[in-house]
């Protein structure tokens, strides 16, 4: 019987979340693991080194947040390796990607990202969030485990659009988290999220002034 395969997963993991994307952009998210299992040797990008937990923890747990993104201009703050950035740009060619990190060895990493796959609809910013200064606002602001609810919209109100959202994608419902958020920011709403053969709770919360 023949192993399974990274694009086996993939696949079927974007079938299960009703995900329709052509050959060439599965091969991007591929090409993509293999950049960060390379780079990873030395720049130490990310703890999970199993290409088919790659899969699942990094390709489709980004990709499950794609339904509910509205806009055309996001900002995806301490994006580490690309996270959830580079699987959404792929994904959704006709929206623009600003990826911020204050780590210099993982920004050349995600320019070698985009040179590499011909992103063009991506922006790597090397900053601090506090320093980072964008000319026009964004429709959204994604985080991906960068820090709390409160931190996150007090740190990046500034990036924000008029009318624009915060998408903070977390793991349990966050309680605590949500009880301390600073007025006059509140949950527009939230959802569970099923990722593809990920165990536990995952969660987006939209986040409004």
């Amino acid at each position: 019987m023949a192993a399974i395969t990274a694009q086996d997963v993939l696949r079927r993991g974007l079938d299960e979340l009703g995900l329709e994307l052509s050959d060439v952009q599965v091969g991007q998210l591929l090409r993509y693991l293999e950049l960060l299992q390379q780079w990873n040797k030395a720049y130490n990008l990310t703890a999970i080194t199993d290409p088919l937990d790659m899969v699942r923890l990094h390709l489709l747990d980004s990709l499950a947040i794609l339904p509910f993104l509205r806009g055309r201009r996001f900002i995806d703050v301490g994006t580490g390796p690309g996270l959830p950035g580079i699987p959404l740009a792929i994904a959704m060619p006709d929206r623009h990607f600003t990826l911020l990190d204050s780590n210099g060895k993982r920004v050349r990493f995600l320019f070698q990202v985009k040179v590499a796959l011909g992103l063009a609809n991506v922006t790597e910013i090397h900053s601090r969030v506090e320093a980072f200064k964008p000319e026009q606002g964004f429709d959204g602001i994604i985080s991906r485990a960068f820090t709390s609810l409160a931190e996150m919209v007090t740190k990046t109100e500034h990036f924000l659009a008029a009318d624009g959202v915060f998408f903070a994608m977390k793991g349990r419902f966050p309680e605590k988290e949500l009880s301390e958020l600073p007025k006059p920011y509140n949950v527009f709403t939230s959802h569970r999220l099923e990722v593809p053969g990920v165990d536990g709770e995952r969660h987006l919360l939209e986040i409004v002034l």
